[in-house]
This record gives C-alpha cells, sequence and structure tokens, in this order.
C-alpha cells in the first residue's frame, strides 16, 4: 500500500533543499489493521502481559530493573556510535577501575539517570513536551553533544545523512525550526486524545513520528527510544521499565531506518508498526526467559554456597552475593563492608566463591584488586 503524501510533504526551502512536514496523526486513511498485524499486536500484548507477570514472581524486581536499565542504556548508546560496554559502565559506578573512555561511560551514564528521572517525573507529569524537554536536559547534561542546548527544542535546521553530508546531500531533512512547533503541538494533542486506539499501535506512532520532527539539535535517537519507555509505563502496559527495544533497533538497524524512511515516502506505517511489534515481542520474550534465568541462578547459587560452607559460614557468602545482584563488580573493601567481616576474611571469602567459579578476579593487579560476579553478568552480556 502506497500513499505518497500520507504522512506528510516534502516542501522545498528557500536555499533549495526539501525538508520534509509531516502531517498531524493519527494517520488519514487510518491504520489499515489486516490480519497479520492483529496477530502480531496480540503476540506483542501478551508477551508484555508476561514479562509483567513475571517479574512480579521476582523475589526482588529492583534487581532487574537496576541491570535492565543499565543494559537499555548502552544498547541505546551504542546505536548513535558510543563505544561504552555493560562492563565499563558497572566498573565505573563501582569506582573500582577508571575507565578507558570516559565520554562514551558519561553518555550512558547520562541515560541511567534520564530513564530515572523520567520515571520520577512520570509520578506527577504526563508524557508531554515538557517532560521530552526536561528528560532529554538529563540525558544531554554532560559528553558529546553538551553544548547543543540539551532540554532545548532546536532553532536551527538539522539533517540525517553520511558523516560530513552538506544539507543538499541528506538522506532526510526534518521541518525547519518554524515549522516544527506545529509538528510538536500536533503530537502532544495525539499524545493526550483519548480517542480509543491500542496503546502499541499509538506508541508505535508516536516514536515514528517524533524521530520524524527530529525535535533537538543533538539526542533524538536516545530521547524517541526513552519515549517508548516512559509511554509503556505512563499506560500501566509495564510497571517497571523492562523492555530493551534497543536490543531490536540496533539488530536490526538498517531495516528500522528504512521503516522509518518508508512512512515519510511512501506513507507506509502499517510496515513500520508490523516491524516495531515483532520487536516488542521479541525483546519482551527475552526478558521474561532472563528473569527466569535469574532466578534459577539465585537458587543454584545459594545451594551451591551451602554445600561448599556448611550453614555457619554460608551467612557471609550469601550476604554478598545478595548485594552483587546490584553492583556484580567490587573490591575487597566494599565486600568487608558489605559483609562486616575484616579485611583478611572478606579477602578468604572472596578466594573461596572464586574457587567456586561464582566469582572472577578482573583486574590482574596485586593491590586494589577488582571483582566481578561473572555468570550473573553472563546472563545480561548473552541478552
Amino acid at each position: 500500500m502506497g500513499y505518497t503524501n500520507r504522512a506528510g510533504r516534502y516542501i522545498e526551502q528557500l536555499s533549495g533543499y526539501k525538508a520534509f512536514i509531516p502531517n498531524p496523526l493519527p494517520p488519514v486513511p487510518k491504520i489499515d489493521v489486516d490480519d497479520e498485524m492483529l496477530q502480531l499486536l496480540s503476540m506483542a500484548d501478551r508477551a508484555l502481559g508476561r514479562l509483567d507477570g513475571s517479574t512480579d514472581a521476582l523475589p526482588n524486581p529492583d534487581l532487574f530493573v537496576f541491570m535492565y536499565v543499565r543494559k537499555e542504556a548502552v544498547l541505546s548508546s551504542q546505536i548513535e556510535g558510543t563505544q561504552a560496554s555493560l562492563i565499563d559502565i558497572l566498573e565505573f559506578e563501582s569506582h573500582t577501575v577508571e575507565p578507558d573512555n570516559p565520554q562514551d561511560v558519561t553518555e550512558v551514564a547520562n541515560y541511567i539517570s534520564a530513564i530515572n528521572y523520567g520515571l520520577k517525573r512520570l509520578e506527577s507529569l504526563p508524557v508531554s513536551l515538557r517532560l521530552i524537554r526536561e528528560i532529554h536536559k538529563e540525558l544531554m547534561k554532560s559528553g558529546r553533544g553538551s553544548e547543543k542546548e540539551p532540554g532545548e527544542f532546536r532553532r536551527s535546521q538539522n539533517w540525517i545523512g553520511p558523516g560530513g553530508c552538506s544539507l543538499k546531500e541528506a538522506t532526510y531533512v526534518p521541518p525547519p525550526p518554524h515549522e516544527m512547533a506545529d509538528s510538536l503541538n500536533n503530537l502532544e494533542k495525539f499524545l493526550h486524545d483519548s480517542s480509543p486506539m491500542a496503546d502499541l499501535i499509538k506508541i508505535g506512532l508516536a516514536h515514528a513520528q517524533f524521530e520524524t520532527i527530529h525535535p533537538f539539535q543533538d539526542g533524538n535517537g536516545r530521547a524517541g527510544r526513552l519515549l517508548i519507555t516512559f509511554l509503556l509505563c505512563e499506560k500501566r502496559i509495564l510497571k517497571r521499565p523492562l523492555l530493551y527495544i534497543s536490543y531490536y533497533f540496533k539488530k536490526f538497524r538498517l531495516e528500522y531506518y528504512d521503516r522509518l524512511q518508508s512512512i515519510r515516502d511512501n506513507g507506509d506505517w502499517e510496515g513500520w508498526l508490523k516491524f516495531f511489534f515483532k520487536g516488542v515481542y521479541e525483546v519482551a520474550q527475552e526478558a521474561s526467559t532472563v528473569a527466569r534465568q535469574i532466578i534459577n541462578l539465585k537458587e543454584t547459587h545459594s545451594q551451591i554456597v551451602r554445600e561448599h560452607m556448611g550453614n555457619r559460614k554460608s551467612g557471609s557468602a550469601l550476604t554478598l552475593l545478595e548485594k552483587l545482584y546490584f553492583k556484580p563488580i567490587f573490591n575487597v573493601d566494599s565486600a568487608a563492608e558489605i559483609t562486616q567481616l575484616s579485611y583478611p576474611n572478606a579477602n578468604k571469602l572472596i578466594k573461596e566463591l572464586c574457587d567456586m567459579g561464582l566469582l572472577k578476579e578482573i583486574t590482574g593487579n596485586k593491590r586494589n584488586r577488582s571483582f566481578v560476579y561473572s555468570p550473573y553478568l553472563s546472563i545480561f552480556n548473552d541478552a
């Protein structure tokens, strides 16, 4: 199905380039929910329901959220070319290792801060242009792009294309600033419109429209992916931010960009929505699997510790492991603090846990050594 001007029009600007001016949402003609889309929508909805239920079953859902937020932050930042890994951000947060790539780590840390900030603000403020600006300010407060007016909608033309390309060579040119305000106001109206529409259709349309408007000088991709998270939480589809859609967008990066461009060029909202629902289904399934793996890991490791150490000695080891679900990278000082053991006894405990294969030394230093709860971290590295 192709409707050339269904999503908007390319309008020639005075300087000789063409910018895209999006039509207000919802699309006209309205979304064609054929059998395939209905099935994908239903699968995605059910997978989100299962995910929400499976995290309720966790002894401590917060530990799951803690790692998931970091994983999403790493993946979303990697789409933009950031090199920081999950272990980099955990080392940085544990203050055990100086990062090799401080700027990249800062960007990921900002993303984590933006998620936490946005979820807190959602308690008193709906998803709106104001909230989007506030989140963007957190996202871009330091590191690359911090000089590009964080939290302010752009006042100059931006464009998307290969590095170093000019405006006329761009792959896509969003609306110029004087047209953009109308597009943003229309998007906000659509978000608050109470007309009946399936939540996932609405969220999929909103994300694509946000990327089409590209309202900031920098950080639009990350802000648009955060928008998905916040809408899922605002609509109570998920109680916690547990969907890392960036995993799917990164895996199918070229198709992701092609689908968005096909909306602008061909009005193909349906193709984009089907792609989006497949992604939601895939990553929700993945997250449910990870939740089960964590439960199994906790049970297995508790058993191993008790068998090896006996009830009397296992108390300190289990206390340490419990904390490592939040801070899987640590040093002997922090282990001593957590367990209330002396430094030599904490050191001895860590050695025993390393011998059991639960912990691994990662710095290679004789002094100031750092350790990782590697079987736990590998669940997230494989996901």
